[in-house]
């Protein structure tokens, strides 16, 4: 087949046109059973493939027809063996491919700021994991990625891991020398599996960073509706045959995923990576033009100052996605949140991300000159602004604390006997829930770990401007739950 053909699409279509009485789920039957306001906003051809695995459309759980021919021109367009697509989102590929590799016992190296998808797998896995800590860029105060060297490091220590997890490009678009840590972890055989959320478009084009496949990963959990055109929730996992088993990854993914499949959403990777293969190079030069333009106007503007390539240089900066929009705005003496606030409240611009010092913003090939011209005369006001009513104000410095001491494995500590005890009189104790700050988006607690009054301390700095906590059962933080200590009966 070629990559300009969509069989899954254009088989859905057919379907949809042959108007075949339907006795069988969605209930609103092409849509004469659904919300007649919801039916007119989304419109009757939506409707129409919004059906199930039937046997003309194949089943997403064992591809035999269509379904099977659209990831394999999927693993064609992104140089895999094997490429599965996933109603679940990234999450769910994430943590197949963590499960896949991983048991009960098992190691798996990882860097502290994962997705909470990885951390949810190990629980569910009953995996040990190995941390290593991200660099911190103590400028921006956001994390970049995991060093070649830190890597070496805990394959030394750990050669009987099952895994070694990249984030490869961070959230920020920040990669590290993926090729050299593939090098080092297939040395003492231990796959590498790559967090590609914000990733699909690199594959396409020379000037961005290597692909998880180009830099021979063994897999990649892509979301393609973040960056590639498709509908929110539609990613793919992209296998390379030989440390990992593309029959093993089926079996995992079926697990996790639901059997009544979204076809719209499977229709909608089809077509995305129909462009990103057909197109994808015209349309990501156009954007990094786009990106580069919008970079150069921002960093114009007083006391702003949008990332370029000179962040590249360290040991895990080796690469950069520069459609991927860093704003650094301390210079106003305001938040990221504030900006943001202020952006949505007089723009209607809504951006990506906030955090104490920046605000992120994602150029793709949905955006136009019109849209990033908003955002610069945007930026242009708010600067004027923020100097007419300029006042000393000294953000403070959150730092980064030590990994605690894992006591017992997340699966065994999620899983314990639990109560719930006052934050501040938890120090020592052996936490039972997750507790995440971002930024920099590292988890400061897992399940297992024990509670130091350093971290405490450290959540309380961070509530304190503003930064949310993300993770435990008590939004406000007034308590924790920790593993139950049996005492002796007296």
């Amino acid at each position: 087949m070629l990559q300009s053909e969509t069989p899954l699409f254009t088989g859905l279509v057919e379907h949809a046109k042959k108007n075949p009485v339907q006795f069988h789920i969605p209930g609103h039957k092409k849509g004469s059973g659904i919300d007649p306001e919801f039916r007119e906003f989304i419109g009757d051809n939506a409707l129409s493939i919004d059906l199930i695995n039937i046997g003309p459309l194949d089943d997403l759980h064992q591809p035999k027809g269509m379904i099977k021919q659209a990831q394999e021109l999927a693993a064609e367009a992104f140089g895999a063996d094997h490429t599965f697509f996933s109603v679940q989102g990234t999450s769910g590929a994430i943590m197949t491919m963590v499960m896949t590799v991983c048991g009960p016992g098992d190691k798996i190296i990882v860097p502290r700021n994962v997705h909470k998808s990885v951390m949810s797998a190990i629980v569910f896995s009953g995996a040990t994991p190995i941390f290593i800590h991200p660099d911190i860029d103590n400028e921006l105060g956001i994390s970049h990625g995991i060093t070649t060297e830190s890597v070496e490091r805990a394959l030394e220590q750990h050669p009987d891991a099952k895994g070694v997890l990249v984030i490869n490009p961070t959230y920020f678009g920040i990669s590290a020398n993926l090729r050299k840590i593939v090098e080092i972890a297939h040395s003492y055989e231990v796959p590498v599996l790559v967090d590609e959320a914000h990733g699909v478009h690199i594959h396409f084009h020379k000037d961005l960073p290597l692909s998880a496949m180009q830099a021979g990963a063994d897999m990649a959990a892509t979301s393609v509706h973040k960056l590639g055109g498709s509908m929110t929730q539609s990613s793919i996992l992209n296998v390379r045959e030989g440390l990992v088993s593309s029959h093993r990854v089926q079996s995992i993914l079926s697990m996790l995923t639901t059997t009544s499949t979204s076809y719209l959403l499977l229709a909608s990777l089809d077509v995305a990576r129909r462009r990103l293969a057909t197109e994808g190079y015209e349309l990501i030069e156009k954007t990094i033009q786009l990106a580069n333009y919008t970079r150069k106007q921002i960093n114009e503007i007083d006391r702003l100052y949008c990332v370029g390539e000179e962040i590249l240089g360290t040991k895990a900066t080796y690469d950069y996605d520069p459609t991927k929009l860093i704003i650094s705005i301390k210079g106003l003496g305001l938040t990221g949140y504030d900006v943001e606030g202020w952006l949505r409240e007089k723009y209607n611009i809504e951006v990506e991300l906030s955090d104490l010092y920046n605000i992120l913003c994602i150029i793709t090939p949905g955006d136009t000159q019109e849209d990033v011209n908003m955002l610069i005369q945007a930026l242009k006001e708010l600067s004027v602004e923020a100097n007419d009513h300029a006042t000393e104000r000294n953000l403070p410095v959150v730092l980064l604390p030590d990994i605690p001491v894992l006591a017992l494995t997340p699966r065994d500590a999620f899983y314990s006997d639990t109560e719930v005890v006052p934050f501040e009189e938890s120090v020592g104790r052996i936490i039972a829930e997750f507790v995440m700050v971002y930024p920099p988006g590292i988890p400061i607690f897992i399940p297992g770990e024990i509670i130091t009054q350093e971290n405490l301390t450290y959540i309380q700095k961070n509530i304190e401007v503003g930064l949310p906590v993300q993770g435990p059962e008590d939004y406000e933080l007034k308590s924790l739950r920790v593993i139950k200590e049996h005492r002796a009966i007296k």
